[in-house]
């Protein structure tokens, strides 16, 4: 269990299965857990794909700033269900175990969807910048072809700035002994500790890498707010100003919450050394994040509120109008 020599003796797969120390400093039964992270997910999966339907469903959100939180909403639902389930799964079972190519698979997938995240933050940013202090070119600097071209480049951009890492990462030979990662999924620190080498030059290329992902997209986006900031404060009108404001208010409580803990795990020289410290800022990124982000999106702003309304309308009469139909076809079977 975790400690298995893989047959042949390559020193790189020498553990074909890691033990996953999930919540030790937790004072919970693992059913406690289980509640409360299905709860955790469920509410997650139905606010973010309720955020895709309705932008996908209603005309009237069907601009570029509703286009990529669809798209945000994609990244939150898959970053969820790349960790959550299997955690559930161990709360379960006895063995907190994961098999090593799942572990590097969940690593990357992990890592991929993050750095995804955060370059679409930045579009996102840079969106509303052009939206409100260049209203009148916005349609044409951000039309549907744009848009899908930038989004696009964020998956890809995500997809590929991590694959190199992440093959580092498989071909380290791992320790036999004390493989335990200490933390709840495969991450890049835990896993590093058990690495039965010198992992310093794979931690200083993570650590550029983090930096120009995370750093990048924190000043393009701290750049473009100061500006709206700026234009805001220039119209005239209190009104003006605080519809300006509101559009942006949502997307900066998210950005806070995911740049503030990103930087504080990922930006940093030496990963492996400072495991411990991690877990709470973790739980940040990965769980309360996903979580909140529909929330703040459809409880701060109009639009979606009447849009998700509308659908749920929809929805309700559209059922009863199948169910009368039932009863009536029932009736004529009856006579």
């Amino acid at each position: 269990m975790g400690k298995i020599m893989a047959p042949g003796g390559n020193q790189s797969s020498g553990v074909t299965e890691f033990i996953m120390a999930g919540f030790p400093n937790l004072n919970s039964t693992k059913a406690e857990l289980f509640s409360v992270f299905l709860l955790i997910y469920l509410l997650t999966l139905t606010g973010n794909v309720l955020i895709v339907g309705v932008v996908g469903a209603d005309t009237r959100l069907q601009t570029p700033m509703y286009f990529f939180l669809g798209n945000l909403s994609c990244l939150e639902i898959l970053l969820t269900s790349v960790i959550i389930p299997k955690m559930l799964s161990n709360f379960l079972s006895r063995q907190n175990t994961i098999s090593f190519a799942a572990c590097i698979t969940q690593f990357y997938l992990y890592f991929f969807l993050g750095a995804s995240e955060f370059l679409l933050l930045a579009v996102m940013s840079v969106d509303r910048y052009l939206a409100i202090c260049h209203p009148l070119h916005y349609p044409l600097l951000m039309n549907g072809a744009v848009c899908f071209r930038v989004a696009l480049a964020c998956w890809v951009g995500g997809l590929l700035a991590v694959l190199g890492p992440t093959v580092a990462v498989a071909l380290l030979p791992f320790c036999e002994q004390d493989a335990v990662v200490q933390q709840f999924f495969c991450d890049s620190g835990p896993l590093l500790r058990l690495a039965c080498t010198n992992t310093k030059e794979l931690e200083e290329t993570d650590f550029v890498l983090a930096s120009l992902v995370i750093i990048t997209s924190l000043m393009i986006t701290a750049v473009s707010y100061g500006h709206i900031i700026l234009a805001v404060l220039r119209i005239p009108s209190a009104s003006g100003r605080q519809k300006a404001f509101s559009t942006c208010t949502s997307h900066l409580m998210v950005v806070t919450l995911f740049y503030g803990s990103a930087v504080f795990l990922y930006v940093r020289p030496s990963q492996s050394g400072s495991v411990d410290t991690n877990w709470a800022v973790t739980v940040v990124t990965t769980f309360v994040t996903p979580l909140l982000n529909p929330f703040i999106y459809a409880l701060r702003n109009e639009r979606v509120k009447q849009a998700l309304k509308d659908m749920f309308k929809k929805v309700i009469a559209g059922f009863w109008w199948h169910l009368s139909l039932a009863r009536s076809f029932n009736k004529k079977i009856v006579r």
